[in-house]
């Protein structure tokens, strides 16, 4: 029978340590809100809610290092600047990143169709809620299509998303933002702008 120094156990952690640790790391995970504890990369990432984006793969990030919020086309809306304000100013969080991507469905759409299939669901456009909890919320003497807000060009919409969270008294100044397009076709991600297929594929004149 093997013999066993009782003091081997001091070149280890023993189990009980172990299981302190999990129980620290399940209880952190759980109630890292209330213990102030921000997400791990400090980061919010805003993305469209296409089902095709994977966003932790395609920033090779884990569950736990960002906020992720998703919408209809990725887009800064006002819920996305209050979501951003508090956890930029309260949650630590000192960067934002923007995910937006080809073959949108925010591009598949004329505009009219937009607003006829709208207007065919809720009525009078002018008088909808745009928010049930603020009922006296509407569209006002703006277009349908302004709080839609479709897209044309996706490099472009992109980098004016970017554009509205630096600009926005909500978000301190030193918050570094980026955004990025997903590319659908390729599964990787590029900066605004830099369709390299476009030049890669062009004879140089």
């Amino acid at each position: 029978m093997a013999s066993h120094d009782h003091n081997d156990h001091a070149d280890h952690d023993t189990h009980h340590e172990k299981l302190e640790d999990s129980v620290d790391d399940r209880d952190d995970w759980a109630r890292r809100r209330r213990k102030g504890i921000p997400t791990d990369e400090n980061l919010l990432v805003v993305a469209c809610m296409d089902e095709r984006i994977p966003v932790e793969e395609a920033l090779g990030i884990d569950l736990g290092d960002a906020q992720v919020f998703r919408n209809a086309g990725g887009k800064v809306t006002d819920d996305v600047i209050r979501s951003a304000a508090l956890t930029t100013n309260f949650f630590d969080t000192d960067e934002i990143v923007v995910i937006n991507h080809t073959d949108c469905g925010m591009m598949s759409a004329p505009d009219e169709a937009i607003r006829d299939g709208l207007e065919a669901q809720a009525g009078d456009l002018d008088a909808a809620d745009l928010d049930p909890s603020l009922p006296e919320l509407t569209i006002g003497d703006a277009d349908l299509l302004d709080w839609v807000k479709m897209t044309d060009d996706i490099d472009a919409a992109c980098a004016a998303q970017v554009e509205y969270l630096r600009e926005s008294a909500f978000i301190p100044e030193d918050t570094t933002v980026s955004g990025y397009v997903y590319e659908v076709e390729s599964g990787e991600l590029r900066r605004p702008d830099e369709r390299i297929a476009e030049e890669i594929s062009e004879r140089r004149t």
